[in-house]
């Protein structure tokens, strides 16, 4: 899992007010709903950094 980073994020309180009822509808936090927007953003403009891939040697073990 990828280490997360604090920010400081500022909003209207219209967007703000948006943000939390859409994320009630979801069944999600406001910061889980901002984090799946944004993933969905990055998706959407083909910017999403691919996962790396962890090999596993198969001679370990």
């Amino acid at each position: 899992m990828s280490k997360k980073k604090p920010f400081v994020l500022r909003l209207d309180a219209e967007q703000l007010a948006a943000v939390e009822r859409w994320a009630a509808e979801e069944f999600r936090s406001i910061n889980g709903q901002i984090e799946w927007i944004i993933s969905e953003a990055l998706k959407k403009a083909r910017r999403k950094p691919e996962k790396k891939l962890v090999q596993i040697d198969e001679n370990e073990g």
